[in-house]
């Protein structure tokens, strides 16, 4: 039976049920999620729980007819993410998400519905993306489902058309109650702070005082209760986060304070009880403000700085940043490229790998005419494409974080504020108990005073605030520098690096001012024509090289087109067929091994000669690698020969480990051998070659040099333009962990001089009122202050 809970507590997670609506077996449970979890854990059987929803009496019927809307064609086009011929996928605003076991049944869909083949939660947005079976179910049915669990989205197509977000006010409303709150409360409190003798205010201190006790009650009761549930979820899995002491300050200041006024025996804490919830939710208000902000710039100003080329005309090109790509650009999509912006293919033969988007890695073929979703992979050859749409950045930036492709480098690496926050907690939690018992050898009066004076000075919002603050700031610093990372935990992680691997080709030389020279047999206008048309359909930087260099020719569809890494490319038209490579790959056997960097031709399986490469390195190379020899250690891997070693000995610092003929399995198995021997490895590379030996390192770092590649194995993306800059980005990411630091120890030194009033028995309400707002607010500054400060040596 369904009735609303009143004020009762959850039987799974101990939340308040004041709000939802569910009682079973006489157990409360805050949420269908709470309910479900100890449905399975009872029954073992998800599906069973689903059916007895659908029971009569069990759930308010669903009315199917209110989703009607989802059928229309129009509307779908704009709530879909994705709408291939058997995949769809969506991103709903479920506003019940509630807490983790929300989370567990949501991301469980699968087991109800199996054409549902994933769904992940974004616990902050409170969103599930669903991807599905198009041809066997709907978005309607989805919809449905979600409904029948207890999780009816909320779809609002004004919402979508305009690309509004649900906004949940929570916290400006609890931050509006505090405010309030705290300004009465420290005036009602100023006659008593300066001992006043008047008799007006001596008459009628008694109502001051529990005027002060009823603006704190919405106080600790509605602002602060987040404190409360995640340290007592905290606890109940056997962790201390940073919450527990605030928690506990909260709690014990209002006690207290209560206890004082209630036998008389003075004004309390509530100044400070309202001032310390206030100034933490301020902080989190502001953290949140700063967060929307770093979100907005990383979703669509420039995150990414590839380019995809654009076709002005017939004989001419030239490269764009996605963002400034407009409905109607006609776009070449070379092998291995992104497809940034939904589109209509005009020319060549699309075969798209999804699996980006859907997780399936089966490609897709295509003809002209077809509809193309932002996020595909072409793997075969160059395609040229109408775009029907702007780029829509925020979504590509998605595909970064897919689980899929997402290597948790985090699981084994512990961040600062979680290491030092649980020592701190520790830390106040032994003196508070140490300070008490001594007390109450030497005067039992005050141990009780004393014990709840540490909890209460001692807080840890400082910590709270110094590390997102620090590094969200920073990581929009590097973002105007053009070095676009992941998220603010690669900050950490790049502090701590002390080996550095670099690929070569690509990477220290640059593709815009290198030179060739041909040998061999002269080419025919057919071979030259396939030759320039293959060089165009592939990525990597020495056919890019080759394609720029050579004249122009006739842009032609290719019948065939296949790329082997590390080895070349191979193109058909019509009866001939090309291979542009490695001497191995061509057919070609050398009697005298070449020192020099080339590529090798041959044309319906006859040899006619190569391209020799003169690389230009990129400015300042010598320079960044003789300041980093200093702190790192450095190493070169290239798939090339060892024909460029002497002149990498003139540029580089000695002992630079230099290794050629690296295939990538073998740039990935090296990485892997030194991090067996204690090293932080950061990489280096150009995204094509190097994606396995990028997951592998603590930090993954693609060169981009006007190039539309985009692996998820990296953690940042740098422009080749600010290469040169490498070693500040290190110094930068090292300091803004010694600002934290800094911010940790001057919240020490706040704490140290309010313990020693605390444990001393000194403590007034006047300077717990002071110290408590005055640490956190210099907190925020100095870390800003400080972290412009490092991003200004970046100019």
């Amino acid at each position: 039976m369904v009735e609303k809970s009143q004020e009762k507590t959850c039987f799974h997670c101990g939340n308040s049920c004041d709000t939802v609506e569910i009682n079973f077996d006489e157990k409360s449970f805050c949420c269908n999620g709470c309910k479900t979890v100890y449905e399975i854990f009872s029954e073992s059987n998800l599906t069973a729980y689903y059916e007895m929803q659908k029971s009569p009496g069990a759930i308010p019927k669903i009315n199917e007819g209110k989703f009607d809307f989802l059928k229309d064609p129009q509307i779908l086009e704009k709530l879909l993410e994705f709408n291939d011929d058997s995949i769809q996928i969506a991103t709903l605003y479920i506003p019940h998400i509630h807490c983790s076991s929300c989370i567990w049944i949501l991301e469980n869909l699968h087991q109800l519905k199996p054409e549902i083949t994933s769904s992940q939660v974004n616990f902050n947005k409170k969103t599930v993306r669903i991807t599905y079976l198009s041809k066997t179910t709907s978005l309607k049915d989805v919809v449905l489902l979600l409904s029948t669990i207890g999780y009816e989205p909320y779809i609002s197509l004004d919402d979508y058309s305009d690309g509004k977000k649900h906004i949940n006010r929570s916290i400006i409303y609890k931050l509006g109650i505090a405010g309030f709150a705290f300004g009465n409360v420290m005036f009602l409190s100023f006659p008593e702070y300066f001992e006043v003798n008047e008799f007006w205010l001596d008459q009628y201190k008694p109502i001051f005082r529990w005027m002060m006790f009823a603006f704190s009650l919405p106080v600790v009761f509605y602002a602060g209760r987040d404190y409360f549930i995640s340290a007592y979820k905290g606890l109940r899995a056997g962790l201390l986060n940073i919450d527990v002491p605030i928690a506990i300050g909260i709690l014990v200041l209002f006690l207290r304070s209560t206890v004082e006024i209630i036998f008389d025996l003075g004004q309390g804490f509530f100044d400070s009880l309202t001032g310390l919830v206030f100034f933490l939710l301020l902080g989190k208000f502001f953290q949140q403000k700063t967060y929307s902000f770093l979100s907005f710039e990383r979703d669509y100003k420039s995150y990414f700085p590839i380019a995809v080329t654009k076709i002005v005309s017939e004989t001419e090109e030239i490269p764009i940043q996605i963002y400034d790509i407009k409905k109607g650009d006609r776009l070449l999509i070379r092998n291995e490229e992104l497809i940034p912006v939904d589109g209509i293919l005009i020319k060549g033969k699309a075969s798209i790998d999804y699996s980006f988007v859907t997780g399936e890695s089966e490609t897709i073929s295509k003809i002209s005419g077809d509809k193309l979703f932002a996020g595909g992979k072409q793997t075969s050859g160059s395609i040229e494409m109408e775009a029907v749409k702007a780029v829509k950045q925020s979504y590509l930036t998605q595909l970064w974080s897919h689980d899929i492709f997402n290597k948790n480098k985090e699981d084994a690496f512990v961040n600062l504020t979680n290491t030092i926050s649980k020592r701190f907690t520790i830390s106040i939690l032994s003196i508070a108990v140490i300070s008490t018992v001594f007390w109450l050898f030497y005067d039992a009066s005050k141990a009780m005073n004393v014990f709840t004076a540490v909890l209460i000075i001692a807080c840890p919002c400082a910590l709270a605030l110094a590390a997102p603050f620090t590094f969200g700031n920073i990581l929009r610093i590097f973002g105007k520098h053009k070095l676009y990372l992941k998220n603010a935990s690669v900050i950490e992680q790049l502090a701590a690096i002390n080996t550095i691997i670099f690929d070569k080709t690509g990477t220290i030389t640059s593709n815009k001012k290198s030179t060739a020279t041909y040998d061999g047999v002269p080419l025919t206008p057919d071979e030259e024509r396939l030759l320039k048309n293959t060089l165009r359909g592939s990525n990597h930087p020495l056919s890019r090289t080759l394609y720029d260099i050579l004249k122009a020719n006739d842009i032609v569809t290719l019948d065939t087109f296949e790329e082997h890494i590390g080895q070349g490319v191979q193109a058909s038209l019509k009866n001939n067929v090309i291979k542009v490579g490695s001497a191995n790959f061509v057919g070609k056997k050398e009697l005298q091994k070449s020192l020099s960097t080339s590529v090798y031709i041959s044309s319906n399986e006859n040899y006619k000669g190569k391209y020799t490469f003169y690389n230009s390195y990129r400015t300042g190379l010598s320079k960044l690698f003789n300041n980093l020899k200093q702190r790192y250690n450095l190493a070169i891997l290239s798939g090339d020969n060892e024909g460029e070693q002497e002149n990498l000995k003139k540029l580089l610092p000695t002992k630079t480990k230099l290794l050629f003929n690296q295939k990538p399995a073998d740039k990935l198995e090296y990485i892997k051998y030194h991090q067996s021997e204690g090293a932080k490895v950061l990489m280096v590379g150009d995204g094509l070659n190097d994606s396995g030996a990028l997951a592998q390192s603590e930090v993954g770092i693609a060169l981009s040099e006007n190039i539309n590649i985009f692996s998820p194995a990296c953690d940042g993306i740098m422009d080749a333009s600010v290469f040169y800059k490498l070693e500040q980005f290190l110094i930068a990411a090292k300091t803004a962990i010694k600002i934290v630091k800094w911010s940790f120890l001057l919240s020490l030194v706040y704490n140290c001089i309010g313990l020693y009033f605390a444990i001393t028995g000194q403590l007034a309400p006047v300077i717990a009122a002071i110290l408590m707002p005055l640490s956190s607010i210099s907190i925020v500054v100095f870390t800003t202050i400080a972290s412009n400060w490092a991003g200004r040596k970046l100019v």
